[in-house]
């Protein structure tokens, strides 16, 4: 899926589908993500009979918590997601992020494995502004591809 150009593509167009949230899945647009990130632990180790250069070995890989913003909608899905989690039933699902051409074609996918929710901040409210009401979500999970 991956196309290459000479052009970066912008990071302003991209779509979240997660199914099995919500009662027909979630496909939805949000104003932010963040957390496409993958790191591997560095374990350091000398031999005694070495001279003093450490090797550094692989170690854990760890995969950074995807963060999800929008404007609410009204919408409940992530809600009764995160809070079927609270109340000890952690639904765990597949996902993708794609990132979009100008054309609203994909051109990259991320995908991540066995996600749930591990936090939901509601919107700050304010009289004094005129700003949005941004919801955010938290979602944990155990591996990150990239196509």
């Amino acid at each position: 899926m991956a196309t290459f150009r000479d052009d970066p593509y912008g990071d302003f167009n991209f779509l979240i589908t997660i199914p099995g949230v919500g009662e027909e899945g979630l496909r939805a647009a949000f104003s932010e993500v963040a957390g496409l990130e993958v790191r591997i632990e560095v374990v350091e180790y000398r031999n005694g009979n070495e001279d003093i250069t450490v090797r550094k070995l692989p170690g854990l890989k760890k995969f950074t918590n995807l963060t999800l913003k929008r404007g609410v909608i009204g919408d409940l899905a992530f809600w009764q997601w995160i809070r079927s989690a609270m109340d000890g039933q952690v639904r765990r699902v597949d996902g993708t992020i794609e990132l979009l051409n100008e054309s609203r074609e994909p051109v990259l996918r991320w995908r991540f494995r066995r996600g749930w929710p591990c936090r939901y901040a509601g919107p700050s409210l304010s009289a004094k502004t005129g700003e949005v009401a941004i919801e955010t979500i938290e979602i944990c999970h155990e591996g990150l591809e990239l196509e």
